[in-house]
């Protein structure tokens, strides 16, 4: 596996890169600077995100885990930029419980990337597993225009 750092407006970020996909991107320095292909478009791209000059991530990604799990991560990921929908949403689209579908959020191995910070609940702002939180999550949607308070 390799590693690089990222710093962005949302924390410092470790995106991790195995057999030429992404399979991980978390908060946190993690003193690397790996270089292949693969880690230097996702280190681009996240760059180009946080500057405003992206809205859609072109990575190869690898997502391990469950089927649900998988196809959870696939439906975040079809998202648009600055648009939100419920767990509720992808739940009936996939046949299972919200709180199944929440888990699988909370379990999203590449937030940003897949956007888990776009999935909210019922009743509107729920909960994110990055650092920071709720405040993570809010400062995401703002940047991409969907929330504001």
């Amino acid at each position: 596996m390799r590693q690089h750092d990222v710093e962005t407006q949302f924390g410092a970020l470790t995106v991790t890169e195995e057999d030429g996909a992404i399979v991980r991107l978390s908060w946190g320095m993690s003193g690397c600077a790996d270089r292949s292909d693969t880690l230097d478009a996702a280190v681009a791209q996240l760059r180009a995100y946080d500057s405003g000059d992206l809205e859609a991530f072109d990575l190869p990604l690898r997502v391990r885990g469950s089927q649900l799990q998988r196809d959870v991560c696939e439906a975040m990921s079809a998202i648009p930029f600055g648009a939100t929908i419920t767990y509720g949403d992808i739940a009936k689209v996939l046949g299972v419980p919200a709180q199944a579908v929440g888990q699988a959020c909370g379990g999203n191995p590449i937030p940003i990337i897949i956007p888990c910070h776009r999935v909210m609940g019922a009743k509107g702002l729920t909960g994110f597993s990055g650092a920071g939180g709720v405040e993570t999550k809010v400062a995401l949607l703002r940047h991409e225009g969907g929330f504001l308070i």
